[in-house]
């Protein structure tokens, strides 16, 4: 029997190599998933560091647990070496404030007033590009090493049960996965890459507390120890100049970091032209003409698509459908319709008599031939792939992919495809999908989340 890590490649152009013997855990949506990412920094012995994109200050985590910020300070105040990446970005807190933690004079005021002592510096990119990454790393280099990567925002409307009841105030669905086991080692060196070189370390307001953030960290000397069977890699998106320092991880190449990088569109790229029956899709973005061309030429090849997106559609792609230079693109995405084993797709509750709940899908993943998966923090759009600071973990392991698909699947459709091979249950969530269409329409109540979106008319 062949195997799915034979024909779907790892890529060798980022920092980090493909690793064997990890255990990993997909976390489906934002309250099991922070209800495990909580246990974990409950459980440290030494250190909980932590990279954050956009955040609430008062979001609430699972259990009782208090804010975020709580979740640190008890950290904290146990003797754990807790460090905090943030981003900042002037231009955002002007237009949006409040979405991320940039450091302002009144959040710097807030933590004093707190008394928080965790060890924070700010990072910063020009042109409105985001450090988008969204990992924590729990016990760095010690044997009960945990890491968690992917790409829930730390917002209350992320911190939701599976399954997405319908709930007032936002509901969004999200995915992270933990990893155990020698890749955890490049997680590692990613937050000290980042932690030595953020921009804003040596800013009279570049780091916390006033008094010192405790210095720069060394990198990780050794590969963390074996823990299951699993192979992994660890990609990323680095702009240009970012970063400096060469070193590499534990038993990997040398990478000039100062060049960039972009292993997650080169891992996305060999993914899907190797694949051979199913593609799958969750992301708030289709904005890359390049992914767009590799799912028609995969489903020219006869391989099923199913793509997962927001039915309210990003704004930047609604503003974009307004610049007729774009039009090729967008005329791109339409023709997908135009294969019949494709479906573009989004999931809503219902919210009462021809009524229902939107539910934003934020998550990053990719699911090829139930034999390999990405997980991340990196949408399908080009400021992802090129611009923004991002990483993702893939794996190649069937049991584990298609368990995923089964319960992501599941929880779409209100139906158990257990029993179905991939193709199989790609045609139920179709079927699905377009049923519930059609439900919408008419005003009835759905089966399951799941319904189909025209691609010809999707955010107009």
């Amino acid at each position: 029997m062949e195997r799915h890590a034979d024909y779907i490649p790892f890529v060798r152009s980022g920092t980090y190599p493909i690793r064997s013997g990890n255990t990993v855990r997909p976390l489906v949506d934002g309250e099991p998933a922070f209800g495990r990412i909580c246990e974990a920094v409950e459980s440290a012995q030494s250190s909980a560091w932590i990279t954050v994109a956009f955040i609430d200050r008062d979001v609430q985590m699972p259990g009782g647990r208090g804010g975020f910020f709580d979740v640190l300070d008890a950290a904290v105040k146990r003797g754990v070496d807790v460090r905090v990446l943030f981003w900042r970005s002037p231009e955002l807190e002007e237009e949006t404030p409040g979405e991320h933690f940039s450091g302002t004079a009144e959040e710097r005021e807030w933590l004093a007033e707190r008394g928080a002592r965790f060890l924070a510096r700010w990072d910063y990119l020009p042109e409105k590009l985001c450090h988008h990454q969204k990992s924590w790393l729990v016990d760095a280099g010690r044997p009960s090493e945990i890491a968690f990567v992917g790409g829930i925002n730390l917002g209350q409307s992320s911190v939701v049960a599976s399954g997405h009841p319908h709930r007032d105030g936002g509901n969004i669905h999200d995915v992270y996965v933990e990893v155990r086991g020698p890749s955890g080692t490049d997680v590692h060196h990613n937050f000290v890459q980042r932690w030595n070189e953020a921009s804003e370390h040596q800013a009279e307001d570049g780091f916390w507390p006033p008094e010192g953030d405790g210095g720069n960290l060394e990198f990780p000397v050794e590969i963390s120890a074996v823990a299951g069977e699993i192979p992994v890699q660890i990609t990323r998106t680095v702009s240009k100049d970012r970063y400096r320092n060469t070193q590499p991880s534990p038993g990997a190449d040398p990478h000039p970091i100062h060049e960039g990088e972009r292993s997650i569109l080169d891992q996305y790229h060999a993914a899907l032209s190797a694949a051979k029956r199913t593609i799958y899709i969750e992301d708030q973005a289709i904005g890359s003409p390049g992914i767009v061309g590799q799912l028609h030429a995969a489903l020219e090849r006869g391989v099923e698509v199913a793509f997962l997106v927001p039915g309210n559609a990003h704004s930047e792609y609604v503003r974009a459908l307004k610049n007729p230079k774009l039009q090729p693109f967008f005329d791109l995405v339409g023709r997908l319709k135009e294969h019949p084993h494709f479906v573009l797709a989004g999931i809503a509750s219902h919210a009462g008599p021809q009524s229902y709940g939107d539910i934003y899908v934020h998550a990053k993943i990719a699911l090829v031939d139930d034999g390999w998966a990405t997980i991340g923090s990196t949408n399908v759009a080009e400021r992802s792939f090129h611009g923004d600071t991002e990483l993702n973990a893939s794996f190649w392991h069937e049991p584990t992919v298609r368990s995923l698909r089964n319960e992501l699947f599941q929880e779409h459709t209100g139906r158990d495809v257990s029993h179905l091979d991939d193709r199989g249950a790609f045609a139920l969530f179709r079927d699905v999908a377009r049923k519930n269409a059609a439900r919408r329409a008419s005003g009835e109540r759905l089966e399951g989340l799941v319904f189909e979106i025209d691609p010809v008319e999707y955010g107009r």
